[in-house]
């Protein structure tokens, strides 16, 4: 995986098959940690027709992005932890200066990328600074950062009230960034207020490689089906052509990315995408295909 310059990997993962621990057996975790992958990047998008949890209209203007870090946080300690005697268990949460400054500059880099396109501009630091050292820590690093992009407003949510938030208001955000655990908790209540898991693309991006993948498990009750929501890997894939364009400088497959998001969207603005997970009547192959005829029908 080193040698390529991107990773594309399907969802993975067996749940009855654990150590003998209880534990599952993740290999993309071992990815992101050997690989220096510290920035999750999860679009969180309401599309037309798309179902909306929330009975406000203001859910229809959901677009934001939480930025999770990937690589130490409390998933630094899997493998890690230990169970004393049957007695207690311990696990430790780990966050570093050095990881820190890379994760909140990617942050503000990316609210400036998507304030140029109309978007506000906003960094939200999400932690539990009022109780952690770790995470006065980890805002006083977000502190120091935020410094250096005058243009881009900053401002801070405990998690708990966050969660709270991106039930209450979710349109208000623009880019939050959180620790590891976090990250992987109100990443999938975001992907729930857009319809379901079945929406949530992501990438792990690192200094020097990346890895794209939905943010979903593997769906194995499903599996052979054709009852999956592919969407999650199709837009993920959009956001490897973006990483591989932006870092080429090829234009063409930033163009190739942009054009794999209106697809989708103009897709669900036709009421041509019905995915299952929905309660519609498209499988995974059904809904893969209505994605390629809009794209084959986008202006070029």
């Amino acid at each position: 995986a080193k040698t390529a310059d991107a990773i594309f990997l399907g969802a993975i993962g067996l749940p009855d098959v654990r150590r003998p621990d209880g534990t599952e057996i993740s290999p993309h975790l071992v990815i992101r940690e050997k690989l220096g992958l510290y920035a999750g990047v999860r679009p969180v998008n309401a599309y037309p027709n798309a179902p909306v949890l929330l009975a406000d209209p203001c859910a229809a203007d959901i677009d934001f992005v939480i930025i999770r870090e990937s690589s130490e946080g409390l998933f630094h300690t899997q493998g890690r932890g230990e169970v004393i005697d049957d007695r207690e268990a311990r696990e430790t949460l780990l966050v570093t200066r050095e990881t820190c400054e890379k994760l909140f500059d990617f942050s503000f880099r990316l609210a400036q990328r998507r304030k140029a396109r109309g978007k506000p501009g906003k960094v939200t630091c999400v932690d539990k600074a009022n109780v952690f050292r770790a995470f006065a820590f980890f805002r006083k690093i977000f502190d120091e950062r935020k410094a250096r992009f005058p243009d881009i407003e900053a401002g801070y949510s405990y998690v708990d009230a966050q969660a709270l938030e991106l039930v209450r208001k979710p349109w208000d955000y623009d880019v939050l960034v959180m620790e590891n655990m976090f990250g992987d908790i109100l990443s999938d209540l975001a992907g729930g207020l857009v319809g379901g898991m079945g929406m949530a693309a992501c990438g792990e991006i690192g200094d020097e490689h990346a890895l794209f993948q939905p943010a979903h498990g593997s769906a194995p009750d499903i599996m052979g089906q054709d009852k999956a929501n592919p969407l999650a890997t199709i837009l993920s894939g959009g956001l490897m052509l973006d990483w591989l364009g932006e870092r080429s400088g090829n234009e063409s497959l930033g163009k190739a990315a942009l054009a794999i998001e209106d697809a989708v969207e103009a897709a669900f603005a036709a009421g041509d995408l019905r995915p299952m997970e929905f309660g519609g009547d498209q499988g995974t192959q059904s809904a893969k295909e209505a994605v390629i005829s809009s794209l084959m029908t986008l202006p070029t």
